[in-house]
């Protein structure tokens, strides 16, 4: 299988001048390949958070190597890392971050409108094709306030495939939702997974959703221990 994202002795550090230099990543390499379904786990302060920036171009390493389906992302200009961005990155978040002057519909179209600055009625056609695809066809045009919490998570799991990622990271993306709603999302990525060839990395705290992974990479104390 194709690797998606490449990270070569990745190693962050902050600090400096007058402040002592602080590492939090030390010399981490990870590929991720094409399919897969993965779970990263970590105690608190492990430098998962920072990780998973360095990996959605929204943070740059000290040093090392980063490549995302094949082509370097590291060193480059901030237009250039949003192209990439857009090119071949989705985004979960623990809270949804809807826009609330946006309907559902709406919301899911962003990044499309973000990348190009126009929606086509083919973008159209594709948001409300997946808001149907996950039963919320119905609430296209319900604003995020009129949407429960489990709604709005499923809005913001297909936003995230709007552009059509090859992968998806999502940081705690069930944290902020009950145990069965949290099952749900967590069952509605794995199908995309598995019908779409969608690669996901998912950090999570949760012990029994990171079992059910295909595989899980735990990050101690800046290190990857497994």
């Amino acid at each position: 299988m194709a690797e998606v994202l490449q990270l070569k002795d990745i190693r962050r550090s902050y600090g400096g001048g007058k402040a002592p230099l602080v590492e939090v990543l030390h010399g981490i390499n990870l590929n991720l390949l094409e399919g897969e379904f993965s779970a990263l786990t970590g105690p608190s302060g492990s430098g998962k958070s920072t990780l998973l920036n360095i990996m959605g171009l929204l943070e740059q390493p000290s040093s090392g190597e980063l490549l995302i389906a094949g082509e370097t992302a590291v060193g480059l200009t901030d237009a250039a890392r949003t192209r990439l961005r857009n090119l071949y990155l989705g985004f979960i978040f623990q809270f949804h971050h809807l826009l609330p002057a946006f309907s559902a519909l709406e919301n899911v179209m962003m990044p499309v409108f973000a990348g190009k600055g126009v929606v086509s009625a083919e973008d159209k056609a594709r948001a409300a094709m997946l808001l149907e695809r996950v039963g919320l066809a119905e609430h296209s045009y319900k604003m995020p306030v009129q949407l429960s919490g489990g709604q709005q998570q499923r809005v913001a799991i297909v936003r995230a495939l709007m552009a059509r990622p090859r992968l998806v990271l999502a940081d705690e993306p069930t944290g902020n939702l009950d145990t069965q709603t949290a099952a749900d999302a967590f069952a509605l990525m794995r199908e995309i997974n598995r019908e779409d060839g969608v690669t996901f990395l998912i950090v999570t705290h949760d012990a029994r959703l990171a079992e059910t992974c295909d595989r899980q990479i735990r990050l101690v104390d800046g290190r990857l221990v497994d």
